[in-house]
C-alpha cells in the first residue's frame, strides 16, 4: 500500500472504548500498525453496574455442545479492546485477519514505547464526547470484577515508569537549556572571529 511500517501509538488514557475502537478499526482496514497503551484506564459510558451486569451476561454464553469450544471470555483489558475491534472487522476475511494482525493492545506502558510520545484521538475522548456529569467506568476495574488478577500489579509498574519518566523529563530540560546556552556562546564566538578576519580585509 505503500505506507509507513512505523506503528501509531495511541495512548488509551480518557479515552471512549467503543469509539476509539471504530477509529482504530478503521486504521488498520486502511493498512495502518497501531499500538494501544494503557488499555485498563480507557472508559465506558454508563455506571460501572450496568457495565458489570452485561459483561457477566456476556460470560455465561458458551457452546452448548462443547463449552471448550467457545465462546471464549477475555479478562484482561488489552484482551477486552482487542476483541471489540476484532468485532469491527471482518476477521474472517483474509483482508480482515491481516488487519487484526497489525494491532497491538497493552496494560500500562511497555518499556519499548516509555520514550516515544503517544496520541490522543479528541474525537473519542471522555471530555469531548461524554456530557458532563455522565458517568463512566473504566475498563480496568471491569477486568478486575470479572477475573483479571493483574491490577495492583500494572499499577505498581506505572508507578515507578512516571517516577522514571519525570526524572528523565529534568534532565532532558536541562540537556536542552545547556544546548541553548552553548549555541549562543558558540554565536558569540563566531561573530568575533568574524570581524577579526574581517579587520584583516579577507571576505
Amino acid at each position: 500500500m505503500g505506507l509507513s511500517n512505523r506503528a501509531i501509538i495511541i495512548d488509551g488514557k480518557n479515552h471512549l472504548l467503543g469509539r476509539l475502537a471504530s477509529i482504530v478499526a478503521k486504521k488498520l482496514l486502511q493498512g495502518e500498525k497501531v499500538v494501544i497503551t494503557r488499555t485498563e484506564e480507557i472508559n465506558i459510558s454508563g455506571n460501572f453496574h450496568r457495565s458489570k451486569l452485561k459483561y457477566m451476561s456476556f460470560l455465561r454464553k458458551r457452546c452448548n455442545i462443547n463449552p471448550a469450544r467457545g465462546a471464549f471470555h477475555y479478562r484482561a483489558p488489552s484482551k477486552i479492546f482487542w476483541r471489540t475491534v476484532r468485532g469491527m472487522l471482518p476477521h474472517k476475511t483474509i483482508r480482515g485477519n491481516e488487519a487484526l494482525k497489525n494491532l497491538r493492545t497493552y496494560e500500562g506502558v511497555p518499556a519499548k514505547y516509555q520514550k516515544t510520545k503517544a496520541l490522543l484521538v479528541p474525537s473519542a475522548s471522555r471530555f469531548l464526547s461524554l456530557q458532563p456529569r455522565r458517568k463512566f467506568c473504566k475498563v480496568g476495574r471491569l477486568s478486575h470484577e470479572v477475573g483479571w488478577q493483574y491490577q495492583d500489579v500494572v499499577a505498581k509498574l506505572e508507578a515507578k515508569r512516571k517516577v522514571k519518566g519525570a526524572a528523565y523529563y529534568e534532565q532532558k530540560k536541562k540537556l536542552d537549556k545547556l544546548q541553548v546556552q552553548a549555541k549562543i556562546n558558540a554565536a558569540s564566538k563566531i561573530a568575533q572571529y568574524q570581524k577579526i578576519i574581517e579587520s584583516f580585509g579577507y571576505n
